[in-house]
């Protein structure tokens, strides 16, 4: 059942508006925010995907077909935009910054052994779960995209079977066959680094 105040709001975008933007952003802002923090894990990452969203929204809104509710559309264009930007040099080499910190504060704790008898464990560990996020973390943007989307969307945003098949517009039987191929390719990739490891047990 499609939102009334979503409807509206809708009219007034596609009537031009120019209020709609700001209503725009009071309804939608927050949501998109969040949902892009989740995918980015970064502050500033998040908040210009938001701000992209919004005015790609507005530009874009005479290209909604309405066979889908406002929001889902929406999300659709967070989850691009997010993915987009995970995919941008700026943003990699980022990651690769943090996960050398990691490492090298790993490396100084272990000079302390004598004071913290267990710190080399505990350093080791550090680097270990810090080196195989990055690892995942490629692994995952590497899969083609008809696979990435329903993994992202299920394994690390969370979301139903439902939710997902509603935002790629897709039915739930091939968005579960689509995870489930996802799934078997990211754990080919990430069986020589983790031992076998398995990344997900619960059903699709």
């Amino acid at each position: 059942m499609r939102d009334t105040k979503d409807e509206l709001l809708l009219a007034r975008l596609q009537a031009g508006d120019e209020s709609a933007l700001r209503d725009l952003a009071a309804a939608f802002g927050s949501k998109i925010y969040q949902l892009a923090f989740r995918y980015l894990r970064n502050k500033e990452d998040a908040e210009e995907v938001t701000q992209d969203v919004l005015f790609k929204v507005y530009r874009k809104v005479g290209d909604f077909r309405g066979d889908a509710a406002l929001s889902s559309w929406i999300y659709r264009i967070t989850f691009n935009a997010s993915m987009s930007r995970l995919r941008t040099a700026k943003y990699q080499r980022t990651q690769n910054e943090e996960l050398s910190i990691t490492a090298n504060e790993g490396e100084e704790g272990a000079s302390t052994r004598h004071d913290i008898p267990d710190w080399s464990d505990m350093a080791d560990e550090h680097v270990f779960r810090a080196q195989l996020r990055e690892t995942v973390f490629n692994a995952i943007l590497s899969l083609p995209a008809i696979y990435r989307a329903p993994v992202i969307l299920r394994d690390i945003q969370g979301m139903s079977t439902e939710e997902a098949s509603e935002i790629l517009r897709v039915k739930d039987q091939t968005l579960k066959s689509r995870l489930h191929r996802g799934r078997l390719i990211l754990r080919k990739q990430l069986a020589d680094f983790a031992g076998g490891l398995t990344l997900h047990h619960a059903t699709a």
